[in-house]
């Protein structure tokens, strides 16, 4: 747990009231360093609470463990590291450690050896006591996180073009290129659809080797808005060339219909990409473990069926042959397939650089 911890980015320090001798041999055993501690690794509560404020704040990014240390001390710590601008998560058990649990960014109580005071004062309550639970809560946020930025991702793409073919179509002479009612279903795909699908995307273990994140970073990171921006664009340009093609000889409703097949369809690929957002792994790896994006992507693809095969007036469509839909699939399909040959290149990347 602690490895994973440190692949993660997260420091770990030991604050006790037991003796120097029993709290370095528990850092060593659980390998929090090997040998004889660091210089500043190690120190004493007495220590500790002689150091002025300047002084402490710069031993505490130092220290491994403090021992012998009384509830003052563990709260000074806590204050010192949060100052520092860090975001501090405390473990304890005890009515003691209860000032600390209520003021670190987040306390865990532990649910049973801890007193109902620790519990009260905390912020989550660990019900089997062990500090695995923690790496695991850990890797759970991370990956929920990881799960709303793919919905934020694969949204605001369909935005970019949604919006660009709204602004843009009438200059080039179509003035309803998706109807109200074709708009309609788009957002039910953006909001509702892509929500299920991708909020409910098991956790990755790979989300441990990733840096912790800032405080007060946006949802949208800078690679996020390049992508948004760079394949929205692209989505775009490739939609309003169609336009522009169609126009030339004047639009039948069958070349309508064709036009919102194929904006669904990119959108339906882009939705196997986004959700390889931060992993390099194939987007088809673990597909079966989630059943739930497999059963929404195949609504999604279904439903786009009905609708153009059956939608009529009410969707202005018309139907397609087999032969129109299998062009429309493999003419929309190098989204996913320029996306896989980018995760594979990182794959490669990163196995290189580990070797």
């Amino acid at each position: 747990a602690l490895n994973a911890c440190r692949d993660a980015g997260v420091q770990v320090k030991i604050i006790t009231g037991d003796t120097s001798a029993t709290a370095l041999e528990i850092a060593r055993q659980t390998g929090l360093f090997a040998g004889d501690p660091p210089p500043g690794a190690h120190m004493t509560g007495v220590e500790f609470a002689a150091l002025d404020q300047q002084r402490a704040a710069v031993a505490v990014e130092r220290m491994l463990v403090l021992s012998r240390a009384k509830p003052a001390d563990k709260m000074r710590a806590v204050k010192l590291l949060q100052k520092n601008g860090h975001v501090v998560a405390v473990t304890g058990d005890g009515t003691n450690d209860a000032p600390a649990l209520n003021h670190a960014n987040v306390g865990l109580a532990m649910g049973m050896t801890g007193t109902a005071v620790a519990k009260e004062a905390s912020d989550i309550i660990l019900l089997d006591d062990s500090f695995p639970s923690v790496v695991n809560g850990i890797m759970w946020g991370r990956s929920l996180y990881g799960n709303i930025q793919r919905f934020v991702l694969f949204q605001l793409t369909i935005n970019v073009v949604a919006l660009g073919i709204a602004f843009f179509g009438p200059f080039i002479g179509v003035k309803l290129p998706l109807t109200v009612i074709q708009m309609l279903w788009v957002n039910l795909i953006m909001d509702t659809f892509a929500a299920l699908a991708l909020a409910t995307e098991p956790p990755h273990r790979s989300v441990m080797k990733h840096p912790p994140r800032h405080a007060d970073d946006f949802i949208v990171t800078p690679g996020m808005a390049r992508r948004i921006f760079g394949v929205g664009a692209s989505f775009l340009a490739v939609l309003l060339s169609l336009l522009v093609f169609l126009q030339n000889d004047g639009i039948t409703p069958r070349e309508l219909t064709v036009f919102f097949t194929i904006f669904i369809m990119l959108q339906f690929w882009n939705l196997f990409n986004a959700r390889c957002l931060g992993l390099t792994q194939s987007a088809f790896k673990g597909l079966y473990n989630n059943r739930g994006f497999v059963f929404i992507a195949g609504a999604i693809f279904i439903g786009q069926v009905l609708i153009v095969q059956f939608g009529g007036s009410v969707f202005r469509t018309v139907p397609l042959s087999f032969a129109d839909w299998v062009m429309i699939l493999i003419a929309t399909s190098p989204v996913l397939l320029v996306g896989e040959l980018l995760r594979w290149r990182d794959r490669t990347r990163t196995f290189r650089a580990a070797a």
